[in-house]
């Protein structure tokens, strides 16, 4: 038997040494603890999901002896371990050392671990296996229990999103809102966020064609003069742009389209050659179009090519920054079915990108 509750990063209050500590100090203690945890955390997790898809050949003694595993030494220490960190974060508030987004995580996390989620399909196996913990052993049960392996990053593609996977994805949240402020503000080498707001929309049409213009300034000049003939179908948010999608699935499984062009308002009509994506303000069921018309709004000041540099970060600096702030402040970014994000160009194509738009859910 098997137990893995010893392979997670926990966070262990140090009490002894807090005494000779300034609060910037132990502060900086427990976002130091959140980053080792990002690293090591979504692997841990993964192995438990493979351990865990292997309970329906558990004979009564491991069932008996992996209840005891998962439920306390797992679940159990992960509601012990927020009760000492919310208790920790507590006591430094006074000090204005605390991103306060992190209490956000930690009760959403709490509430995911006491058994209760949002999705109803996965809600119906956790309250099965934790009345009868017997149940796991149901595989129609199981799937939506055990869920999905993510990979190191804890984004890989996969078919069924379970609690388990759940509990990863609060469990990140905790320790982003802990470590990413420091994170984007280190980022921000040689430009700055001048604005960053969080905004939605009523129904949008995003209007475009998906070919890289860059090369072909004659093509892109006849795109704006068409997008300009427009006028009638403005939405107020009317900025060139650059939107990128991934068809509502995971980056792993569909490489990206780029699609110049501009948002107009729901139902304009669409100019021969070009093509169209919507977006609605709320959720819906079928993964892409239509997507979400919610979405954090960066605009950036600075050195330009220290915005636009890749090395070093996930796509770009924008793109990063963008996100991380975003995670640092406990907001879902709806990745993958409805995830998109938009480089802007404020003062239109013939100038450099100089903002940015995520997808967000709130």
């Amino acid at each position: 038997m098997t137990d893995l509750s010893e392979n997670f990063c926990w966070y262990e209050a140090d009490q002894k040494d807090d005494a000779h500590r300034s609060p910037v100090e132990r502060y900086r203690q427990i976002t130091a603890w959140a980053g080792r945890a990002r690293g090591i955390n979504p692997t841990v997790f993964d192995t438990l999901i493979t351990w865990l898809q292997e309970a329906g050949k558990w004979n009564s003694q491991e069932l008996a002896a992996n209840k005891e595993i998962l439920m306390d030494r797992i679940i159990g220490r992960f509601l012990r371990q927020n009760h000492t960190l919310r208790a920790d974060l507590t006591a430094l508030m006074p000090f204005g050392v605390v991103n306060e987004s992190v209490f956000d995580a930690l009760e959403h996390f709490d509430q995911a671990l006491s058994g209760h989620v949002d999705e109803k399909i996965q809600q119906e196996s956790v309250t099965r296996v934790f009345q009868d913990f017997s149940r796991i052993q149901d595989p129609d049960i199981l799937k939506y229990f055990a869920g999905g392996i993510t990979g190191a990053s804890g984004t890989d593609s996969i078919e069924i999103f379970g609690y388990v996977n759940a509990l990863e994805t609060f469990d990140a949240s905790v320790q982003w809102t802990l470590f990413m402020p420091e994170v984007t503000q280190k980022q921000q080498n040689g430009f700055h966020i001048r604005s960053f707001e969080y905004l939605m929309f009523p129904a949008l049409r995003f209007i475009g064609v998906e070919k890289d213009f860059s090369a072909d300034p004659h093509a892109l000049q006849a795109l704006v003069h068409t997008l300009d003939q427009m006028a009638d179908y403005r939405c107020g948010f009317d900025y060139d742009m650059i939107f990128l999608h991934h068809h509502g699935k995971g980056v792993d499984a569909e490489h990206c389209h780029a699609l110049w062009g501009r948002f107009m308002k729901a139902g304009a009509p669409v100019p021969e050659g070009f093509t169209f994506i919507d977006l609605v303000p709320q959720h819906e069921d079928t993964p892409g179009s239509p997507y979400i018309s919610q979405f954090a709004f960066a605009q950036f000041a600075g050195d330009m090519d220290s915005m636009h540099r890749q090395e070093g970060f996930d796509c770009d600096a924008m793109y990063d920054v963008t996100r991380n702030v975003i995670l640092g402040q406990n907001v879902l970014i709806p990745y993958p079915d409805k995830y998109w994000t938009a480089e802007i160009f404020l003062d239109g194509f013939q100038k450099n990108s100089t903002a940015y738009l995520f997808s967000v859910e709130k």
